[in-house]
Parts: structure tokens; C-alpha cells; sequence
């Protein structure tokens, strides 16, 4: 019988619930934005691609899930300011995908999560230093 994994409530300190968010986003914004490759190119996709076919449904729930990793970058403690900039990308990866046929091809292309999850880290990587 193996012993529970324990949960992020759990984790011996702040810096063990952020390790795991952090690992925890970073695995959803690669789901999303560059999951798969296009065989014989460099060309990666991910979920958020692929719901952008169901029309409306997989706009929704894509972007769900992007709002998720905006709230979660929320409660780690990033300012405003670089919650506005998470915001605007998910916005405008919204609009592109809203154009039938082409924002698929914007999907690929503009990957919103991925941009957020660098906002995300540049901001815990400067927490994590000391000051000046």
C-alpha cells in the first residue's frame, strides 16, 4: 500500500505550493498551446487548436482554461499589471480564434498560454530573489 501523495494544501511551506503550481500550470499551458508536433515539421499545437473545431463549445472551454491559469497566477501573488498583460493575450488569442478556419491557424500560431506561463515565471523568479 503506498502512502498518499500529499496535496499542495500540505506542502511544507510557500515555496513547495508554488513549485507545484508552477509545475501544475506549466503542464495545462503545454496541453494547451504545444502538445503535439506536425509530423515532418517544427509546427506544434495543442488542445487549444484542436477545441477551436467545435464550434463556440471548444472556444469556451479553451479559454476556461486559460482564465484557470490567470486565476491561479492570481493567488501566487502577480501584480496587476502583468495580470492585465495575461489577460490581454488570452483576449486576443479569444478574438483569433473567434475567425472560423483562420483562427485555427492563429491558435497554432499564438500561443497565449505559453506567453502567460513566461509572465508567470519571470514574476516568481524575481520573488524569489533577494533585494538589492
Amino acid at each position: 500500500m503506498t502512502s498518499p501523495t500529499p496535496s499542495i494544501a500540505t506542502s511544507p511551506g510557500r515555496g513547495g505550493r508554488e513549485e507545484g503550481a508552477r509545475a501544475r500550470l506549466e503542464a495545462i499551458s503545454r496541453l494547451l498551446d504545444s502538445a503535439w508536433r506536425v509530423p515532418g515539421t517544427n509546427v506544434r499545437f495543442g488542445a487549444d487548436a484542436v477545441l477551436n473545431l467545435l464550434p463556440g463549445v471548444g472556444l469556451l472551454a479553451s479559454k476556461g482554461v486559460s482564465a484557470y491559469l490567470i486565476w491561479e497566477a492570481r493567488r501566487l501573488g502577480v501584480p496587476t499589471g502583468t495580470l492585465l498583460r495575461m489577460v490581454g493575450n488570452v483576449g486576443l488569442d479569444a478574438l483569433i480564434s473567434a475567425v472560423p478556419l483562420a483562427g485555427w491557424v492563429g491558435d497554432v500560431f499564438y500561443r497565449a498560454n505559453l506567453r502567460n506561463m513566461v509572465l508567470l515565471r519571470e514574476h516568481l523568479d524575481r520573488k524569489g530573489r533577494p533585494p538589492r
